[in-house]
């Protein structure tokens, strides 16, 4: 990644989604469990609480975080039980919105489900990802150098 022009993301979802997870395996560090208590900035990721997405009012500086950033990543794990995001959430973002689908390795994975409910946020662009195998990894970089 160095000298290459690539564009900045800020990953956005509820807590567990795999949002710091998914920051590590990008940087290429050791995947390790690390709860998320602020916003952190880093080289091409901003790497959000999930609090943040889960509280109307804390959602707000997301709003003001995404100017920070070129892409918008919505984050859903294929585990997931229910969206977080509502229908057509993306239409009201000034910045390019990207689906991320975490967790595809996991046993009860539903990829199809997540996406659905990606799509229907609407996502037009879908990455899955798992941050524990590197799956999906090099494509959403690669996205992000175009």
């Amino acid at each position: 990644m160095k000298n290459e022009k690539i564009k900045k993301i800020i990953f956005l979802g509820r807590t567990g989604c795999g949002k710091t997870s998914l920051t590590q395996a990008i940087r290429g560090k050791k995947i390790r469990y690390h709860k998320t208590q602020y916003i952190n900035y880093h080289d091409i990721v901003i790497d959000t609480p999930g609090e943040y997405a889960e509280n109307n009012s804390l959602g707000r500086a997301l709003a003001l975080y995404s100017y920070e950033a070129d892409v918008v990543g919505l984050l859903m794990s294929a585990t997931e039980p229910y969206s977080l995001y509502p229908p057509c959430c993306t239409a009201s973002a000034n910045r390019e919105v990207i689906g991320i689908v975490t967790k595809i390795d996991k046993e009860k994975a539903n990829t199809e489900r997540a996406e659905r409910w990606l799509r229907l946020a609407g996502c037009k662009n879908i990455f899955f990802v798992s941050s524990k195998t590197g799956d999906g990894i090099e494509n959403l970089l690669n996205y992000l150098k175009k």
